[in-house]
């Protein structure tokens, strides 16, 4: 039998996921194998870059087709397990689902539409079209891919240990060009505890200016008062700059306030967080690389 695709796993998956336990992908890939009756050939059919299992990498994207529209959920590391909605669907005892089913979840569609609401980027739209070039192509899978690993990073920074979101911190700001050398920065960050502030870097290695720093792993929103608390630490200490890093997302009364003071801070929610780590490469590694090539006309010049 045929390596079936990544949407005809979807049910499948989910089924096997309907005892509620918490299952990894190797025990998901397992079942979809004898379900589907692939040969040993079948099993260990790899993608042309050598890296990943065919039915390993499509039932991966089932998992996360499933997880953005809420029908399973990561428990930890490597783990997941059906949702209530999850359970919800398999009780209509559905022939089939795939995209199109999914687009009945709400979450599912924010997810397809790649909307976001920042000024400084343009949402590239994700759903394929047959008039696009190779390039556009090219382009919009790229985007996908950026998507699902901005979601998946900021999934693994939540779970983490808050002193282990403390290192990631002080490992951005420095790979961003702040806080001098790691050592030093690793000696600032987190040594504070002053009334609102977690740490204090330098603004660069020779130490012109510095910046305050805020840290919360939350899964709430970050209201107005904390921001305001944080106005109100660096005006005691006579600062000028502050960075508010949470993994969660701010309040629209949040925003406002820290536009609007004279202090300059930098609210950097989780998407945002998840963004900077993939442009500076912390937790995360290529994975493979594409390079796109032209004609070079210079060359076919005979003059």
């Amino acid at each position: 039998m045929a390596i079936p695709d990544y949407q005809t796993v979807m049910l499948p998956l989910l089924q096997f996921l309907k005892d509620g336990k918490e299952h990894n992908i190797g025990e998901v890939v397992n079942s979809l194998a004898a379900e589907f009756k692939l040969s040993t050939e079948e099993r260990q059919q790899f993608l042309g870059s050598g890296q990943q299992t065919v039915i390993r990498n499509r039932a991966g994207w089932a998992r996360t087709y499933l997880k953005k529209a809420g029908l399973l959920e990561s428990t930890r590391r490597g783990f997941f397990r059906i949702t209530e909605q999850g359970r919800s669907v398999l009780a209509l005892k559905p022939g089939r689902i795939d995209v199109k089913y999914l687009e009945q979840f709400p979450e599912f569609v924010t997810f397809r539409e790649l909307r976001h609401d920042r000024a400084d980027e343009v949402a590239a739209p994700i759903n394929s079209s047959t008039d696009a070039t190779p390039e556009e192509a090219l382009d919009t899978a790229y985007a996908r891919l950026r998507l699902d690993l901005e979601g998946e990073l900021l999934d693994q920074v939540k779970s983490a240990s808050p002193s282990f979101f403390e290192r990631l911190v002080v490992e951005l700001l420095v790979r961003m060009g702040y806080g001098g050398t790691l050592r030093d920065a690793g000696q600032a960050v987190g040594k504070s505890g002053d009334g609102g502030i977690d740490g204090i870097i330098k603004e660069d290695r020779l130490g012109l200016d510095v910046i305050y720093i805020q840290a919360k792993r939350w899964d709430s929103t970050v209201g107005r008062p904390e921001i305001q608390k944080f106005a109100g630490a660096l005006q005691g200490h006579r600062a000028r700059k502050g960075v508010f890093i949470t993994t969660s997302s701010f309040s629209s009364d949040a925003l406002d306030f820290a536009s609007k003071i004279d202090s300059k801070i930098v609210l950097i929610d989780g998407p945002a967080l998840a963004k900077y780590m993939i442009d500076h490469n912390v937790g995360v590694s290529p994975a493979r690389t594409y390079e796109v090539k032209k004609i070079d006309s210079d060359y076919f010049n005979e003059e």
